[in-house]
């Protein structure tokens, strides 16, 4: 079986894209197991490999344009990917030729459409972020009470006060200086909650974040399933969500999100019926178009592929250079 994919990334945050509805069937889940294992790895993948498999699928029931499923590096189903719902976005924006629609994720039918450049070049998305929940059950965690919001967790550290909340996927978050950003108790912390622990059962995701400005936020990740990460577009909307409740943000107001991979934006609302949800904007890049077939592209026979790079990563770095 023939396949076609792109190369993409948010904020460098990078995935395989690739449209099942495209195929002459869909791929059975050992194909997705063997396709992740093959491209993603970073030492021996495909293009120096990546985060992980989007897999643009059907609709079975509903209104929404096509289905993504985030396939994570190490084998596991993300229920959410900011970053990669752009991409995935501006792959059915061209697609279908439309400028605004919906896409199916794990837990959600998400608004999503095509938004002003944020450089020249730089094809950028505005997707929707939500359901909210700071419910134990939808993270899921143990703990004394049912929320955590600005609360010192002793297990994990003695002065950091963290907040959870799943939007839908699960972020763990702390406000910390720059030193405490780029520091080793980042690592130690993260590791502790991903692995088997008492409070985290699942894992988390574990983002500090140091306030740069007014409406201004630098977000450092490691992503469960992943690990360290250039951006997390869940973790940059959480941390936006955070930053307005505990630290002086303000609903509907434009805040800038700084990452190791870039830049995004993001709008905090609150609804009275629904409560909160967040708008996520930010480059949706294509670095490569790619073809071959599955067999070997599962077996790392990469040199029978055809690959053709775009333009569009020089376009991103001219970007970044731009603001910094």
């Amino acid at each position: 079986m023939n396949i076609t994919m792109q190369k993409v990334h948010g904020s460098e945050n990078d995935f395989f894209l690739i449209d099942e509805t495209e195929l002459e069937r869909p791929f059975t889940d050992k194909e997705i197991d063997d396709l992740r294992t093959s491209l993603c790895d970073r030492k021996t993948g495909l293009l120096g490999g990546a985060d992980g498999l989007l897999l643009v699928e059907k609709v079975l029931n509903g209104e929404a344009i096509a289905k993504m499923r985030v396939i994570n590096s190490d084998g596991s189903e993300a229920s959410m990917c900011g970053n990669g719902l752009r991409t995935v976005a501006r792959y059915l924006a061209e697609k279908y030729e439309k400028e605004s629609f919906t896409v199916e994720t794990m837990f959600a039918d998400l608004k999503v459409r095509q938004a002003p450049n944020l450089g020249e070049h730089v094809a950028t998305y505005q997707v929707e972020i939500s359901p909210v929940s700071f419910e134990a059950d939808a993270i899921p965690m143990q703990a004394k009470n049912n929320t955590i919001i600005d609360e010192v967790i002793p297990e994990l550290s003695s002065d950091l006060k963290f907040s959870v909340v799943a939007v839908p996927n699960p972020h763990l978050i702390t406000f910390v200086d720059h030193q405490t950003l780029m520091g080793d108790e980042f690592e130690r912390i993260a590791a502790y909650v991903n692995g088997e622990n008492p409070i985290f059962t699942d894992g988390v995701n574990v983002s500090f974040v140091e306030i740069i400005g007014k409406n201004k936020i630098f977000v450092r990740t490691f992503e469960r399933g992943v690990g360290f990460t250039n951006a997390c577009g869940t973790a940059m909307c959480a941390s936006s969500l955070m930053y307005v409740l505990l630290s002086g943000g303000k609903f509907n107001e434009t805040i800038t999100v700084r990452n190791m991979g870039g830049m995004v934006k993001t709008v905090v609302h609150e609804d009275d019926s629904d409560g909160y949800w967040m708008e996520l904007i930010g480059n949706a890049t294509i670095t490569y178009l790619i073809a071959g077939s599955l067999t070997d592209f599962t077996e790392g026979n990469f040199e029978k592929s055809i690959i053709k790079e775009t333009t569009e990563q020089a376009d991103y770095v001219a970007f970044l250079n731009a603001i910094k």
